[in-house]
């Protein structure tokens, strides 16, 4: 039995209550850690991998999956809720309630998890690994992550182009947790690419360490959801995220390429956790524990 199908169990469980929603997207987020630059005091986000090599001074690397071996996401998930619909009544209830998280420490956190790709989200999930990944010595994992990240790309910019869905705070003055920038307003809601690098990011960690599933599936889900705590993402396309997530490695698992690096990451990341380095900041572990006890709603 492949390592992977434990984690894919939990997604496809995930998935089979989520593919009620969907929204639109932007191209995801490059490949820095973080973006410093800030607008008026909060962070930018990403640039889009379109523009952007994964590792800055590095050729960008291939995805695994082909144009005939890649999910076609746009025919396998809902449209997001249009119209007048309970869906769509939910979605602005859910923007306008979490509003008022500003301030608390899962608006804090939220505002931390704004950058994302492997390196970012690596450093997210240290708490859990309960030591801080050398990113420097993963070269399998890097790979691994960055290439997985090119087919997330490709799929969820194919439903973001497709459904064009605007984000919840075009077209009004609410908080948001990240600077409004042109960039961010032109770019589509559904689904969200940060939700769907967390989760499937998760899976694929919950494959490499199994004793640590159920951490990486509930850092991931929050790491998803702090962009409608954020008001950048609307709660369906959150939960589109996750499905697309599941649907993309579902679909790497038939790729030899990913399994071959798959494996390799395993080696690599088993040796990184068996010898002495560095463990994350406590205080920061200890704050997103507590944030991650605040419900959204």
């Amino acid at each position: 039995m492949s390592p992977l199908l434990p984690a894919l169990a939990s997604l496809a469980f995930t998935s089979c209550a989520l593919m009620m929603a969907a929204p639109v997207l932007a191209q995801a987020p490059g490949p820095n850690p973080v973006d410093t630059k800030t607008t008026g005091g909060k962070p930018r986000s990403a640039p889009a991998v379109a523009t952007t090599p994964l590792t800055p001074g590095m050729p960008a690397r291939a995805p695994y999956l082909s144009d005939a071996t890649a999910p076609d996401a746009v025919a396998i998930l809902p449209p997001p809720p249009r119209g007048q619909s309970a869906a769509e009544t939910a979605d602005k209830t859910t923007f306008a309630a979490t509003r008022a998280l500003k301030g608390s420490a899962r608006w804090e956190l939220a505002t931390a998890d704004v950058a994302d790709g492997p390196s970012a989200i690596l450093d997210d999930f240290a708490c859990v690994l309960g030591r801080k990944i050398d990113q420097a010595r993963s070269p399998a994992l890097m790979t691994l992550l960055e290439r997985t990240r090119l087919d997330i790309s490709r799929a969820t910019r194919s439903l973001k182009e497709h459904y064009r869905r605007l984000r919840p705070f075009v077209g009004n003055e609410a908080e948001i947790c990240v600077a409004r920038t042109r960039e961010l307003g032109d770019a589509f809601s559904f689904p969200s690419s940060h939700a769907t690098q967390g989760w499937a990011y998760a899976a694929i960690l919950a494959a490499l360490v199994p004793e640590k599933a159920t951490q990486f599936f509930v850092r991931g889900k929050a790491y998803g959801e702090n962009r409608i705590v954020c008001g950048v993402h609307w709660a369906s396309d959150v939960e589109a995220g996750r499905t697309t997530a599941s649907v993309v490695v579902s679909s790497l698992q038939g790729d030899s390429g990913f399994r071959t690096d798959l494996e390799r990451a395993r080696v690599e990341i088993a040796k990184n956790l068996s010898q002495e380095g560095s463990p994350p900041d406590a205080a920061i572990c200890a704050r997103e524990t507590s944030a991650l006890r605040e419900p959204i709603l």
